[in-house]
């Protein structure tokens, strides 16, 4: 079942496109990772959903409808970016608030048990340190047992262990039946948590798909060596990225065996080698990378 959808939807400020032409549909029961740069237009994509902004063009649907109708939007969760709190309110008085607005709510016990929040009930929300803020306002975002919850950026400020923690619980909240699309900075949290990924930049569509198959769909591997002609390398067949990590050279690569084997028949000084597949990380730079120079060779094209 399909719990929201784009049809060709752009959305202009101005001059700027922030979402350029976007068709997807999210199905009931997934886990989705919403992935791009600042600016490709994440944040932008889940305002339509919200019913915050309006397409240029295109239809936006929520549950069948218009996310502008509230009835539609009483069965979504969301968690912002930046989420302002009353700094005198108790936290279990800013849930029973927030949960006061929905007839078949989750006790606000258990919603504090679920999001490690039992010993913080008490406190004012304006005594919390960041990440405990954060971990409120995703915890609220499930308060009302939403068919589906969008997270953006659910985990900035918290520190790796809390991060972990804050995951176990978005997988336990989807495992009961909550449908949740995250976008995050993190892309070993899309790894962790997705099992769709969506890569966007420029405002448009670069991949959608399991992690797996985005990762082989670049077709990339990671190559590590040492070598005393680094400027040569670089230059090689293959290399899509060149890094200096410490005194190891990392490239990112289009074939890893057809490199090695170019690297061997180039004579150039090299040792220390290693070679893997690449990460969802590295795939990611890779495609958003690709965005950028088809962008570029268009702008090119165009002003020709």
């Amino acid at each position: 079942m399909t719990l929201a959808s784009f049809d060709h939807v752009t959305r202009r400020y101005g001059d700027v496109v922030a979402v350029d032409d976007i068709t997807l549909a999210i199905e009931a029961g997934t886990l989705v990772g919403l992935l791009g740069p600042n600016g490709a237009g994440k944040t932008t994509l889940l305002s339509l959903l919200q019913g915050l902004r309006r397409p240029t063009s295109g239809a936006v649907t929520l549950f069948g409808g218009n996310p502008l109708d509230a009835g539609r939007r009483a069965a979504l969760g969301t968690t912002p970016q930046e989420t302002a709190l009353p700094e005198t309110l108790r936290v279990g008085e800013v849930v029973d608030y927030v949960g006061g607005h929905f007839a078949d709510r989750v006790p606000t016990a258990e919603l504090a048990d679920e999001f490690g929040l039992t010993d913080l009930l008490r406190r004012q929300c304006g005594a919390l340190s960041g990440g405990q803020k954060r971990r409120l306002a995703v915890a609220l975002a499930f308060v009302g047992r939403p068919q589906l919850v969008l997270l953006d950026e659910p985990t900035t400020g918290l520190d790796v262990d809390a991060r972990r923690t804050l995951w176990a619980a978005i997988r336990r909240q989807h495992d009961a039946g909550a449908t949740v699309v995250v976008t995050s900075h993190y892309l070993e949290e899309i790894e962790a948590l997705a099992r769709r990924v969506i890569v966007m930049g420029e405002g448009s569509v670069i991949a959608d798909d399991t992690v797996a198959r985005v990762v082989a769909r670049v077709g990339v591997g990671r190559v590590q060596l040492v070598s005393d002609e680094p400027d040569r390398i670089e230059r090689l067949p293959g290399v899509v990225r060149y890094e200096r990590d410490h005194d190891r050279d990392v490239l990112t690569v289009t074939d890893a065996d057809a490199f090695v084997r170019e690297l061997v028949r180039s004579g150039l000084d090299f040792r220390d080698l290693t070679v893997r597949g690449a990460t969802l990380e590295e795939a990611f730079l890779a495609l958003t990378d690709q965005a950028r120079a088809t962008d570029r060779a268009r702008t090119t094209e165009d002003a020709a």
